[in-house]
């Protein structure tokens, strides 16, 4: 009979994520108020926030947003709360009360928390714009479909677990991070997929979110579970850790026994990806790109006055086929 077990394992957390567990995420580079580019100020400025810039790919989607905002004649305006909600809203305050901000995009810390300054701005007349999420008040989004993209990568890593091992028991390690909306719905995708795929599965899972906790999860689960062969991640940093935790121990990177596949890619885990049969063989990504690209967008037509309306970025499935094309480098 096939079946699939599961268990949960607790990474010991490092500072960063703990400081992670209080808040959101930044983005931008710049204090509040002052500008990210020289360029293009002649009709006022918009503003990005992302909770914290501690995130690779927030840092990645800034410069393209830079120059489709200030090629549109528009300051670009950032800041970096260090994912510290009370940070945030004080940094959209003095946006608000600046006078040239025509609109304001964010991924908050804590979306409750930017209810009441959403309000300030938007009885301002500055119309606010949600990254990755919405809430009350927020005029339009671009945003993720993160259940959808999570059984994508768990369908894609069943097929894979199907093909190489058929019926026979496969130990897999599950490494997640149920704290977030983001992070539970992926994991849910992904797991959901792998139920019903009716394989022979023992998941363990461990709750992990920055690179140190991908390393740490595979020491304890190599210890715990020494045959482990599927590492399965709902994020680049963790993936990134596993990775290294893995060829440290001796995992040949081409281990043709190997699966890891994770949601979400810097160029860092682009590089090992695009080596041929490296066992890091999938990643889904939005990539940086199209992310900024429409962000920048959308704080231009609100920005002019125009209506917005929620969008959807799509994942794509990299490969070591098409891996390069992603590169930043090669975009």
């Amino acid at each position: 009979m096939k079946r699939m077990r599961r268990t949960l394992a607790v990474v010991a957390l490092t500072a960063s994520t703990a400081l992670a567990l209080a808040g959101c995420t930044s983005g931008g580079g710049s204090d509040a108020g002052s500008g990210a580019g020289s360029g293009g100020a002649d009709k006022g400025a918009v503003a990005m926030s992302f909770a914290g810039l501690d995130i690779q790919i927030w840092n990645d989607m800034l410069p393209f947003m830079e120059t489709a905002v200030t090629d549109a004649g528009y300051e670009f305006v950032t800041d970096d709360p260090k994912w510290n909600a009370q940070t945030q809203v004080q940094d959209w305050e003095s946006w608000i009360v600046r006078g040239d901000i025509k609109a304001i995009m964010g991924y908050p810390v804590q979306s409750d928390a930017m209810v009441a300054v959403t309000s300030q701005a938007t009885d301002a007349g500055i119309p606010v714009l949600g990254y990755g999420s919405t809430w009350e008040g927020v005029a339009g989004a671009v945003v993720l479909d993160h259940e959808a993209d999570g059984r994508e990568a768990g369908t894609r890593a069943a097929e894979w677990i199907k093909e190489k091992y058929g019926d026979e028991q496969v130990d897999v390690a599950f490494l997640g991070w149920p704290d977030t909306d983001l992070g539970r719905l992926r994991g849910k995708g992904m797991l959901d997929a792998l139920d019903a795929a009716k394989l022979n599965l023992n998941i363990t899972e461990h709750k992990v979110l920055s690179l140190d906790d991908g390393y740490a999860a595979v020491q304890n689960q190599l210890n715990a579970v020494p045959n482990t062969k599927v590492w399965l991640a709902i994020a680049n940093d963790p993936a990134l850790g596993a990775y290294q935790a893995l060829t440290d121990s001796g995992v040949s990177p081409t281990d043709e026994s190997m699966l890891l596949v994770n949601l979400d890619a810097t160029d860092a885990e682009l590089e090992i990806i695009a080596e041929p049969q490296s066992f890091w063989r999938y990643a889904f990504i939005a990539p940086a790109r199209e992310l900024a690209e429409a962000n920048a967008q959308m704080l231009i037509d609100a920005a002019e006055g125009k209506s917005v309306t929620d969008e959807t970025v799509p994942t794509v499935e990299v490969t070591a086929d098409n891996a390069d094309q992603y590169l930043l480098a090669n975009q």
